[in-house]
């Protein structure tokens, strides 16, 4: 099923069991190498710093001390980033994994255009790991992957976010190359770009979403009997870049020290009655970009 109609969407998810993996064996990132604003970016993100200088040593730093902390609960692989491609940090939009598949999105604007285009990564994927490589560019439509799409891995759920950054036709692409069970498509609010800064699936079992950043924040409120736990965002947790966290283990969500200090005490209360512990770390300089913790890690199912 792919449809836009969120009570039938409902019903029709509610019978599928939790009987697939839900939390990834391992992660991959690109350093920030080269960091920079991306001017093209900026014309459709509005949670870019507009103005001002950013410090790639910061960045840098900031990005291997998300490495080597995530280390601590599982293997991840970091790509090397390019100047050329000063997005590529948020490596997760333009590839994605599905069991034995890596996939590759055809992105909006061509500066992401060019992240696409590297071999390392598909070779990886292809010569080490033995996955097949599924790429999304020779289809029609845009389709930014994780970043658009938020997936209910358990489940076998998607729900995408239509915008600049992903059409109905990309969704279509995603819902095939993902194997989904089903996906429910929805309008972003105009000023939004990706569905992950608004929404999140933790190990299954709770719901983090902001209602104001859907077009229509009712069908937002309508997914929250889907999950045991529900965690409803305001304005300024959104901003914080507090939905823009992952579950990488069964009880601890990961987001920026920036998203974590937005948080408020009853959403922080609700996280740990579902159990799971908030880690932090300082990614402020990555999040000039218009991203956080969630974009730089890309799942490997």
């Amino acid at each position: 099923m792919i449809t836009r109609d969120v009570a039938a969407f409902v019903a029709h998810a509610r019978q599928f069991p939790a009987d697939l993996p839900a939390l990834p064996r391992g992660v991959f990132m690109v350093a920030p190498e080269g960091f920079a604003l991306a001017e093209q970016s900026a014309s459709d993100n509005t949670y870019m710093l507009r103005d001002g200088a950013v410090d790639v040593e910061r960045a840098l730093a900031q990005h291997r001390g998300l490495q080597r902390r995530i280390a601590q609960s599982l293997p991840v692989v970091c790509f090397p980033g390019d100047p050329e491609t000063p997005d590529a940090v948020f490596a997760n939009n333009v590839f994605a994994t599905a069991a034995g598949r890596l996939l590759i999105a055809p992105m909006r604007h061509p500066v992401r255009r060019r992240e696409a285009e590297r071999n390392d990564i598909p070779a990886f994927f292809r010569q080490v790991l033995g996955y097949r490589v599924v790429d999304l560019r020779s289809g029609p439509g845009v389709a930014e992957l994780t970043g658009s799409l938020i997936i209910d891995r358990a489940r076998g759920l998607g729900f995408c976010g239509l915008s600049a950054r992903c059409d109905e036709s990309g969704a279509a692409a995603m819902h095939a190359a993902f194997g989904l069970r089903a996906t429910l498509l929805f309008d972003l609010a105009p000023c939004e770009y990706h569905t992950n800064v608004l929404m999140s699936i933790l190990a299954g079992r709770a719901l983090v979403i902001c209602p104001d950043g859907f077009a229509d924040p009712g069908i937002a409120l309508a997914l929250r009997g889907l999950y045991p736990h529900a965690i409803v965002l305001d304005a300024g947790e959104r901003s914080g870049f507090a939905g823009n966290c992952i579950a990488l283990g069964s009880d601890s969500v990961w987001m920026s020290a920036q998203a974590a200090a937005a948080l408020t005490g009853a959403n922080r209360a609700a996280l740990a009655a579902a159990q799971f512990t908030v880690i932090a770390l300082p990614l402020d300089e990555l999040e000039k970009a218009g991203g956080s913790l969630r974009c730089c890690v890309a799942e490997i199912f």
